[in-house]
C-alpha cells in the first residue's frame, strides 16, 4: 500500500508542475484572458474560402442576372435524369400513354406539380434555381418532343 501511495504522490507532483509550466510557458495574454495570437490563428483558420453568389447579391451589385435557360437546357440539366429513364415512375419523354392523360389536366397543373413536387417528384424536379417560365418551357419540351 506504501508503494501505491508513493507513486501516486509523485505522479500528482507531476501533473502539478507541468500544468503550472504549461500556464506560465509562451501565453501573452489580452483583453479578458484571452491569447491574440491563439485568437489570430483560430480566426484564419475558420475564415470562409470563398464566396457564393445568389442572384440578388449579383443584381444589388450591379451584375447583370442571368439570362434564362430554354426548356431544352432546363431538360438536359435537371429533367432528363428521371423522365429520360422513367425513374421513380417518371413518365419518359415520348411516351405518349402516360404523358396524354398528364396534357389532358392542362400546363397550369403540369407546371404546378412540377413547382411543389408530385408523388415521387421532389419540388422543382431538384432544380431549385430554376423559374417557373423555364421549368413551364421544360415542360413544353417534353410534351414536343413526346409528339404532343
Amino acid at each position: 500500500m506504501g508503494t501505491f501511495l508513493g507513486v501516486l504522490g509523485a505522479l500528482v507532483v507531476i501533473a502539478l508542475v507541468f500544468f503550472f509550466i504549461a500556464n506560465t510557458v509562451g501565453v501573452e495574454e489580452g483583453e479578458a484572458g484571452r491569447n491574440p495570437r491563439l485568437d489570430a490563428k483560430v480566426k484564419e483558420n475558420i475564415k470562409p474560402v470563398g464566396a457564393v453568389d445568389v442572384g440578388e447579391v449579383a443584381a444589388a451589385s450591379g451584375a447583370a442576372p442571368a439570362a434564362a435557360r430554354s426548356g431544352e437546357q432546363v431538360y438536359s440539366a435537371v429533367c432528363m435524369a428521371c423522365h429520360g429513364t422513367g425513374a421513380a415512375g417518371a413518365p419518359k419523354v415520348g411516351d405518349k400513354a402516360a404523358w396524354g392523360p398528364r396534357k389532358d389536366k392542362g400546363i397550369d397543373t403540369l407546371l404546378d406539380h412540377a413547382i411543389h413536387g408530385f408523388n415521387a417528384m421532389p419540388p422543382k424536379g431538384t432544380c431549385m434555381d430554376c423559374s417557373d417560365d423555364e421549368l413551364k418551357a421544360a415542360i413544353e419540351h417534353m410534351l414536343g418532343q413526346t409528339g404532343l
